[in-house]
């Protein structure tokens, strides 16, 4: 069973960026494929961006493309997402979250997922 850290939140000024890395123990990274998430007050959970275990088709929001990029590096057993030109509305707890390759994927949907970690918070202030 693998767990998952997530690092990097923060608050920051609109226009600004931050990097939030998903690291990854008790399991074999690149048998995961993982996406990121985020939940704001008051709102459901909403997909943010998913990656494949091999690091290929990466998928985003449409709310974050070309602002946002996923990756990973199964060397480090870490997955990444680099996060440029936020805005107030991005604010939320940002989740990563893992399953096993092997099957058909729902990368967009919070079922699509078998393991998450704790989140980390995210403010952009306006």
């Amino acid at each position: 069973q693998v767990q998952l850290v997530e690092s990097g939140g923060g608050l920051v000024q609109a226009g600004g960026s931050l990097r939030l890395s998903c690291a990854a123990s008790g399991g074999t990274f690149s048998n995961y494929d993982m996406g990121w998430f985020r939940q704001a007050p008051g709102k459901e959970r909403e997909f943010v961006a998913a990656i494949s275990w091999s690091g290929g088709t990466p998928n985003h929001a449409d709310s974050v493309k070309d602002r946002f990029t996923i990756s990973r590096d199964n060397a480090k057993n870490t997955m990444y997402l680099q996060m440029n030109s936020l805005k107030p509305e991005d604010t939320a707890v940002y989740y990563c979250a893992a399953r096993l390759r092997g099957r058909p994927w729902d990368s967009d949907r919070t079922w699509g997922y078998d393991y998450w970690g704790q989140g980390t918070q995210v403010t952009v202030s306006s």
